[in-house]
């Protein structure tokens, strides 16, 4: 039985760049883009925004200078990869574009189009999860295959698709840049849906880091859920003291009472000392 090639040592392989393209001249053609539909296995969701159309003017003033990958498809073709370039050359009112014929299995498109988004980057963090599922679905394979055959670690696969336990709000929040892949990672930590909200909006209105993200997940899971207005405190506080210590360099503590509370910080030297002094007076 053919040994199956890993797909995640780069484009070059699949798609010639800028630099291969005269080399590939023989073996892709000009296809008028009224024939060319889109891979229905595309992992990427949301095409819109400046990078389209930075692309559009580029294509407006260069055109598709590295061809599309298509399968042949009824009676014209099916994109594999490309599609940006695809929807660019559209809208910049070409009527054809260069194409390379590759045939490939259903798996073998998704696999394809997922590749060339994770090497450059095009995918949010639920657009790959959502594709990493589909492999297994439909593919019948494992975490660990699809590692091998995309080049990444199992372990990236996994926490992956960790995200997609969160409720669909909290996947909106990832898709539109409200939460990054790792405040969205701590808050599928969390197994309560309640309390998943609750760190969900700390975060959100106080703007918190991944860190302080983390250290409130704790502080919530002791508290449990309903107590997210102390948590949030404590997390402000901490917030602050984290700010204050990379301020002055050196371990700060801050204590909130009933009425005031205290700032403690920490030196561990009399140079220390004349240096904190230098920078509070």
């Amino acid at each position: 039985m053919q040994k199956r090639k890993a797909l995640g040592k780069g484009l070059s392989a699949l798609i010639p760049d800028e630099q291969g393209f005269e080399e590939s001249e023989r073996r892709f053609f000009m296809c008028p883009v009224a024939l060319i539909e889109p891979n229905p296995y595309q992992p990427r969701v949301d095409f819109s925004g400046p990078e389209l159309d930075r692309l559009v003017d580029s294509v407006k003033e260069s055109g598709i200078v590295t061809p599309l990958l298509v399968s042949r498809y009824e009676s014209g073709y099916r994109l594999i990869a490309g599609e940006r370039r695809w929807r660019a050359a559209q809208k910049a009112g070409l009527d054809r574009v260069p194409v390379i014929i590759r045939e490939a299995s259903g798996r073998e498109m998704l696999e394809l189009a997922l590749i060339e988004n994770l090497h450059r980057k095009d995918l949010n963090p639920i657009e790959e999860a959502l594709a990493y599922r589909r492999l297994l679905d439909e593919g019948g394979s494992t975490q660990e295959n699809i590692a091998k055959r995309l080049g990444r670690d199992r372990s990236t696969i996994a926490n992956s698709l960790r995200l997609l336990t969160l409720p669909g709000s909290i996947q909106q929040d990832v898709m539109e840049g409200r939460l990054t892949m790792g405040h969205a990672r701590v808050i599928a930590g969390i197994k309560d849906d309640r309390a998943r909200k609750e760190l969900r909006d700390m975060i959100v209105r106080r703007g918190m880091s991944v860190r302080q993200a983390e250290n409130a997940a704790k502080r919530l899971a002791a508290a449990g859920p309903g107590k997210a207005a102390k948590v949030q405190a404590d997390a402000y506080y901490y917030s602050l003291s984290e700010n204050l210590k990379r301020a002055l360099g050196t371990k700060v503590e801050i204590s909130k009472k009933k009425k005031g509370g205290r700032i403690v910080i920490h030196f561990y030297s009399e140079e220390e000392l004349d240096r904190l002094l230098g920078i509070l007076t």
